[in-house]
């Protein structure tokens, strides 16, 4: 039976009876504010302090120093010096994008998962990763390798995906059906400002809590509360408006 690895965030773990399939490649999609970075960030955090695991952040979007800041803007201070001491590895735009040429960039990022140990692995965006290609056969093949790739190195490794549908189920997209696993960030509009929601749409070779959650983002980053929110996207006529 395959290891699974904890994601760090209070509620979701239960969600997924134990966290995410060891090696496995998930998908992070949802709207911008939603908390994807967020998740990611908590997610290598969690691994560095309390799993020993070592983690790459890559960012096609942030210099590191607004990675630095958005950590320390949910109270995880420690995040730079694990960064410092080479627990988390930051590879930002000013790395990613010194150079137009895809390989390059690639070839960057497969240098640091190869040299170190590295057990967790972000990449924000996936929407940034996908601009390196025109055709979507070509976009399938690279991202069916760099999958395998990641995998062969022994990454657990979220994916972040800008989402411009508000219903994620009204934009599937072929990166949805190329990862083991899709999990999205909903934000619904109140009077008093936003509701946050999770929902866990798939996980393969896992019994998952398919439902949608109520999240919030506070100090020490994310968490999902286990009281289902009371409706489901899934098989239900009795939808919420978005």
């Amino acid at each position: 039976m395959s290891e699974l690895v904890s994601t760090g965030v209070e509620g979701l773990d239960s969600i997924l009876t134990g966290g995410i399939t060891e090696r496995s490649t998930v998908l992070v999609s949802g709207n911008p504010g939603t908390g994807k970075s967020i998740f990611g960030i908590q997610y290598l955090h969690h691994g560095a302090t309390e799993r020993d695991e070592r983690g790459v952040y890559v960012s096609f979007e942030e210099d590191e120093a607004d990675i630095r800041g958005a950590a320390e803007s949910i109270g995880l201070d420690g995040f730079g010096d694990l960064v410092d001491s080479g627990d988390i590895v930051i590879l930002d735009k000013r790395e990613m994008l010194r150079e137009t040429d895809f390989s390059t960039a690639v070839d960057r990022l497969l240098d640091t998962v190869e040299d170190g140990e590295f057990d967790r692995l972000v990449l924000d965006s996936l929407s940034m990763f996908q601009l390196f290609f025109d055709a979507e056969q070509e976009k399938r093949t690279y991202l069916l390798k760099f999958s395998d790739i990641l995998k062969a190195n022994g990454l657990t490794s979220l994916l972040i995906n800008e989402q411009g549908a508000v219903f994620p189920d009204t934009e599937v997209g072929l990166e949805n059906f190329l990862t083991d696993g899709n999990i999205y960030f909903i934000q619904t509009p109140t009077d008093s400002g936003v509701n946050r929601y999770v929902w866990v749409a798939k996980m393969r070779k896992q019994d998952i809590d398919t439902d949608i959650f109520p999240m919030e983002i506070g100090e020490g980053g994310i968490t999902v509360h286990e009281r289902a929110g009371g409706f489901s996207m899934m098989g239900r006529s009795d939808e919420p408006s978005f």
